[in-house]
């Protein structure tokens, strides 16, 4: 891999880590029991993508 994918993987990790600290945090603040399962999807999808990308390395 090059020195220029390596640093894009690392972005992206980046990125998928605060989205499912934000999509977390956003969860906890909702009361609406079909929008929280909702957003706590989209954490779940966040941290897949996480794990996808860090396969990778």
């Amino acid at each position: 891999m090059t020195t220029k994918e390596l640093l894009y993987i690392q972005d992206a990790l980046g990125h998928e880590q605060y989205f499912q600290q934000k999509c977390k945090e956003t969860a906890n603040q909702i009361q609406d029991a079909d929008l929280k399962s909702c957003v706590e999807e989209m954490g779940r999808k966040h941290q897949k993508l996480f794990q996808s990308f860090y396969s990778l390395l």
